[in-house]
């Protein structure tokens, strides 16, 4: 290390503070630099005058009376001052009390709900499936062969289905985590874009039309229907990934989601 990056690190090593690793380097420089190791020295000398005894004084005893004589008659309007204090305590606690209260509120407000926690992960997984190059744990453009794929590593069977007449082929499945549950991630495509579909079951009664979205730069449409709800991702634009869900809802309408 040179002069300009040691001179900072003087004062802290004359003081003790600096970690084993520091005082090495300093100390090092400071054995093959005299200007520094001069610097060091004049630290050295300024504390050790610092601590000369005759720096240091007793109080006058005229002063040690006249501090005794205000504590006592300090001790006299005690009465006085234990209101004052009460009242200083009582707002003090009052002020706390409302603090704590704004923090909870604006936690609270600003804390993201369960929907928008949910949407995160799902926009999370897909794009770590696009930097990860792990987009597909089985690769196939057949339906008969993705869908089976997935008996015995999931609780349920997801629909699957080739939309390549309609423009978004399917180029495989894998298996992903969302929602704190694994779940089927069915991946087709349009054009070069990736459209990942996530889909996990819930009650049968839970039904949502398709609803849009958009996160991070990432479009989404979820619904639900028949058991599973849906959630479609990728980087195309608003009206061709709802076009894909419109698809992907008809082709699958007769098509059993779940064992």
């Amino acid at each position: 290390m040179n002069c300009q990056q040691i001179r900072p690190l003087i004062q802290p090593y004359a003081d003790g503070e600096l970690d084993a690793a520091r005082v090495w380097e300093v100390e090092q420089h400071i054995h093959d630099c005299s200007a520094c190791a001069q610097e060091w020295r004049n630290l050295q000398s300024l504390k050790k005058a610092m601590q000369h005894d005759s720096l240091f004084f007793s109080a006058p005893e005229e002063l040690r009376q006249a501090l005794k004589a205000e504590l006592h008659s300090g001790v006299e309007i005690q009465p006085s001052q234990s209101f004052w204090t009460w009242n200083w305590l009582t707002a003090a606690t009052a002020g706390a009390v409302a603090m704590c209260l704004a923090l909870l509120l604006t936690v609270t407000l600003t804390r993201p709900t369960a929907r928008q926690q949910l949407t995160q992960e799902i926009v999370s997984s897909h794009i770590r499936s696009l930097m990860a190059s792990h987009e597909l744990d089985v690769v196939s453009t057949d339906q008969h062969t993705v869908k089976p794929w997935f008996d015995g590593k999931l609780d349920f069977s997801p629909p699957v289905t080739d939309l390549v007449a309609q423009g978004f082929p399917l180029t495989g499945g894998r298996l992903d985590y969302v929602g704190n549950r694994a779940v089927a991630a069915v991946v087709f495509q349009r054009h070069k874009h990736v459209i990942n579909l996530f889909i996990w079951p819930v009650p049968a009664s839970d039904s949502k039309p398709a609803a849009f979205g958009s996160r991070q730069g990432y479009n989404l449409v979820h619904w639900s229907n028949a058991g599973m709800t849906f959630w479609a991702v990728s980087d195309v634009n608003e009206n061709e990934l709802m076009e894909f869900s419109r698809d992907f809802v008809t082709a699958t309408t007769d098509t059993p989601a779940s064992r």
